[in-house]
This record gives C-alpha cells, structure tokens and sequence, in this order.
C-alpha cells in the first residue's frame, strides 16, 4: 500500500496509536517493534479494543479488510506523518502553518511549554505533548494535528548523529531554536563538539530551506552554528533584539525585559536562574508572532512546571526543589550552583547519577563532586551509578528507594532539598 493510500485510511480514523492499552475506538494502530516487544503481536488485541485498522508488516497477522501490510511499520508511520506534515505547506484556506522546531541539551521542554503557552494565548497551536520528541514521537505529534492548526511547536530529543536531520525531513520545520548546546548524551555524541554538530543538524535545515531561527545572543557557538540562516531572531542579556535582565531567583525566577518587549517585571513560577533563557526564548517567539505583551507576561506567569522539571513543593515546613526529570553535567553544575545561592540555613542535597556519559562518566561525576564539596551544605546525598564507584565523604545510596528510607529517618524541620538526577534513576521516588 502507497503512502497516499494510507492517508486516505488516515483521514477517515485521523487517530494514531502504537500502544493497545491506550487504544480508543476507530484508532489505527500501528504494529511497531522494538528489541523486547513485536506490536504485530498485539493485532488481536487492537481490534478487540476497538482498532479500525491496524498496520503491519508480517503477513502472518493478516486479517481482511482490516489490516494495512507494509514494509517496515515505524518507517510506513514516518512517511504518513511527512505526508500530513505537507498539507499544511498551503491549506485550503491558502494559509502556511509555520513549524517551530526545539532542540538542545537542556531546557528544551520547559522551554517548549513555555512557548506554546506564549502562542496559544492567541493562535490555535498543537504541540508535542510530554517529551515525546524521539523517532516514533514526532511523527505521532504531527499526526495529532488538525485543520485547525494556525502553529505548530514541536520538541526533537537525540543521543547520537543523524537523528535530529531524520526528524526534520518529516517534521520538516520553517523556524528552529536550540537551547544550549552542553554535555548530554556524550556516549552516543562523543564530546561536547559532537553534540554541537547534532544539534546543528536542525540549522542546517532552516540554512537549506530558507528557514528562520531564535539564538541566544550570549552563546558565541550559537552564534557560530546560524550564521548563513537567512532570518535571525536574537533574545539574551545583552546584544540582542529581545533583552531580559535576571532580578532574582530565590526561589523563583524573576526578571524585567529591557528591549524587544513593554514587560517591565515577570515573575515566573519557575525555580532556578538556569531557566531565564527559556523564559527569554518564549518572549522573544511570542514577540515574533506578533503575542500582545500583556498576554505574553500573563501566559508566562501562570505556567506551572510539572513532572518533575523545576517544581517547588512544600512539604511540611521542609522545602523541596525537584528537578529530577533528567541530568547530564551541565544541568546538574547549574542546578548544584543555584540551589547554593538560595537563602536558607540548612541545605540538603540529594543527586541520582548521570546516565549516557560514555567514557567521559567517571570523570563528570568526579567533578559534580568537586563542585559540591565548594559549598556547605546539611547533608549530601549521591545515588547509584558511578557515583558508587568514586571515593567521597558524603551518604551514599545504590537507588532512591534507599535514599528514601534514609531521609525519613532523619526528621527534616525547615529544610531545603534539592533532589536531581538522571530520567534512569527515578528520584521522585524519594518523595514517595
């Protein structure tokens, strides 16, 4: 069957799903495989929760009149969401959708909440929800996008070359941002120059496809990585077009918009001085889409972090930063230094370790240890992974359950704890 045979399917049940036990009535879902599981095992399952139609690519699981047989199933789902991705080049209406691309080490999904915040306040605007920005979440992110759509935000995750190049040739995006560019995923990048290079591979689309990118102005690599982007959009501290000037950040961010924008004062329901760029990022899109100021400054404001990224919790009369959605060295360094800066007598911190550091893994964990040891803090507690493997002076956990049982029995009073780690590690389960 022909891409565009499938899209007619598709635009009769316009619902995707990969996974039975999220199936609705008139999904079509799609068999994929990975290396533990084999979805066109699931096809009985589908059609008993109600699958319309369900594709696959071994004959075996035929059924007629009900099943689509294609090649290679995650590629026949990348194709059908390029194909939808080009009816918005110019729909019926004449209108071009733009696509915003986001990509980075760090940040990049608060900052893609943060910017689909800014835009719907005034556009009807589909998103990528959660973090799903890998192979098979993209092209589900772009299937989920109706008529309806006047912009598009969507998130791309990598851990090696290639990927965010793959993911642009459906997602096909007009405008781009990258956040940063740090040590993440250094096991499948190499070094901090391997990652620049992957990253790039969203600029080297807008460069090639007369796109249009948001660099902050104060990193001179991005600088470097756009140059030849025919339409630039600076945001930063300084130089830029859009300038935010950081006031505090204890605990939440707050900051004034010196140029670009009528935002005197912004406070933000983000923990961490760490996140005034994405804060930044959001104005300065907003501004470029022409967002009224005054719902710029209101969306940004009633933003509240969740799953884990930035949260604030109070627990008793203990406060707890939990930022444990993901770590590499230059969160964790960025996290270690403004949990430092904030005013409270007793400080705890509590740090699962780092996954995908390759080679370069000792050595980062080493220094995060060396950056902690600058400060005085209450306690210091590392978990698991090489953290294990280094010698130091503080608690020592193999997983967060333990950590968890530890740090009941200590009868925290009016604390501060700053609990961070790697996806890998779960450390919100020491708050369970």
């Amino acid at each position: 069957m022909t891409t565009e045979q499938l899209y007619a399917i598709y635009k009769e049940f316009p619902s995707v799903q990969t996974d039975t036990r999220k199936l609705k009535e008139g999904d079509i879902f799609f068999a994929l495989k990975g290396e533990n599981f084999n979805g066109n095992h699931f096809v009985g399952k589908a059609f008993e929760c109600g699958a319309s139609y369900a594709v696959i690519d071994e004959e075996q699981y035929a059924v007629f009149g009900k099943t689509v047989l294609v090649n290679d199933v995650l590629i026949a789902l990348q194709d059908l969401a390029a194909h939808h991705r080009q009816q918005f080049s110019t729909l019926p209406d004449g209108r071009q959708v733009p696509f915003i691309a986001i990509t980075g080490s760090n940040g990049k999904t608060t900052t893609k909440e943060l910017i689909h915040a800014v835009l719907s306040s005034s556009f009807t605007t589909y998103t990528t929800e959660g973090n799903l920005n890998n192979h098979i979440g993209v092209p589900l992110t772009i299937l989920k996008i109706k008529e309806d759509a006047e912009l598009v935000v969507i998130e791309m995750g990598a851990n090696h070359r290639g990927e965010i190049a793959s993911y642009c040739r459906y997602a096909m995006p007009t405008h781009g941002l990258i956040t940063n560019c740090g040590k993440a995923h250094l096991e499948g990048f190499g070094s901090e120059e391997g990652v620049r290079k992957a990253k790039g591979e969203l600029f080297d689309h807008l460069r090639a496809n007369n796109g249009s990118a948001f660099i902050m102005k104060d990193y001179d690599y991005l600088r470097e990585m756009s140059t030849g982007i025919s339409m630039i959009t600076s945001y930063g501290t300084k130089d830029a077009d859009m300038e935010g000037h950081l006031l505090q950040s204890d605990p939440f961010l707050e900051l004034r918009i010196n140029k670009g924008a009528d935002i005197p004062f912004l406070k933000t329901q983000l923990v961490g001085d760490y996140n005034l760029p994405n804060v930044l990022a959001a104005v300065a899109v907003g501004k470029h889409f022409n967002v009224d100021d005054e719902k710029i400054k209101t969306a940004i404001e009633e933003y509240v972090p969740s799953n884990s990224r930035s949260q604030l919790k109070k627990i008793g009369t203990n406060t707890v930063i939990l930022d444990a959605y993901n770590a590499n060295p230059s969160s964790m360094r960025s996290a270690i230094e403004n949990f430092a800066q904030v005013h409270a007598g007793n400080k705890v911190i509590v740090l699962g370790a780092m996954a995908e550091l390759g080679q370069e893994s000792l050595a980062e964990h080493q220094a995060l240890i060396d950056i902690i040891r600058k400060y005085n803090w209450q306690h210091v507690v590392l978990v698991g992974g090489d953290f294990l493997k280094l010698q130091h002076p503080f608690q020592q956990f193999e997983n967060a359950t333990a950590a968890r049982e530890w740090i009941g029995q200590q009868n925290f009073d009016n604390t501060h704890l700053l609990i961070k780690g790697s996806r890998s590690m779960q450390m919100e389960k020491v708050l369970e």
